[in-house]
């Protein structure tokens, strides 16, 4: 199932229909920045002014409705590492603040998640039954070091999640159209996931290309995930929705994925807050 987009005035984000917490997958569109960072650049230290790039967190935190000051944020190195974290954990925006990791997970409730790609596969979680979120930031390494699935097993471990009750959405990345290989990436791929990732890889020539949607859905389904939701959009396609590394190397800005646990509990029901209300989910 593809993602819907939302647009509130100049903003514009993509979201999952099963994921029943606030969450987006940001476009370039709805921000203040301006030139190559034009205009929703949601990263530190790539040239971009900071006022803009916190105006533009400003943006997002009114249109989902979470509080800056409980943004939890990923440094990422292409690592396998997952981080559980509270709100406790928030640093501010700059991510070069936060401890080395790909993946963050929690079950605090406001406490919001985010992670940057700019071609790499955005996963957002969220089980229905603890509350718990988790947030994965999968380029082709930590596909192959088989992080979504890790992330998934987390979240069991620590908060008794049950992979059967977890939703999960793959946002916009370079997709099999566009990304082109040598045979180093098909191979650590399949030496992860075996021939069940071979139908996600082509050759053309003396390249391949991969699909790494299909293969973190392949991951999340080996851990027991079975709703998942798939953007069918391609970042490298789509340079002026999207921040493209491939297209634009790192003179550019970075999309955002980011979810807000809404975690509360009611007699074994979860509920999540709708203005000053309790809601049913």
């Amino acid at each position: 199932m593809a993602l819907n987009t939302v647009k509130k005035g100049g903003l514009e984000y993509l979201t999952a229909l099963d994921l029943k917490v606030p969450h987006a997958f940001t476009t370039r569109f709805g921000g203040v920045s301006e030139g190559v960072f034009a205009s929703l650049n949601l990263a530190m230290h790539r040239g971009d002014a900071p006022e803009n790039v916190e105006k533009n967190y400003e943006i997002l935190a009114d249109a989902l409705g979470f509080d800056l000051n409980n943004l939890v944020l990923t440094r990422q190195t292409h690592s396998d590492i997952v981080r559980v974290v509270t709100k406790s954990d928030a640093r501010g925006l700059d991510h070069h603040s936060y401890p080395e990791c790909d993946a963050l997970i929690t079950n605090d409730s406001g406490c919001a998640l985010v992670l940057f790609t700019a071609d790499c596969t955005p996963i957002l979680l969220w089980d229905s039954i603890t509350g718990a979120v988790g947030a994965v930031h999968a380029g082709w390494r930590g596909t192959a070091a088989d992080i979504t699935g890790k992330t998934v097993r987390k979240m069991v471990s620590e908060y008794g999640c049950d992979p059967i009750n977890i939703r999960a959405a793959i946002g916009p990345n370079i997709g099999a159209c566009c990304f082109e290989t040598d045979i180093d990436v098909p191979e650590a791929i399949i030496k992860t996931f075996g021939n069940d990732a071979a139908a996600f890889i082509t050759k053309s020539g003396e390249k391949y290309h991969v699909d790494l949607k299909s293969v973190n859905a392949l991951a999340l389904r080996r851990v027991g995930v079975e709703s998942i939701e798939i953007s069918d959009d391609c970042t490298m396609c789509d340079p002026q929705r999207f921040w493209s590394h491939r297209i634009m190397g790192v003179n550019r800005g970075s999309q955002g994925a980011i979810i807000i646990c809404r975690k509360r509990k009611n007699n074994g029901r979860v509920l999540r807050q709708k203005t000053d209300t309790l809601e049913e989910i």
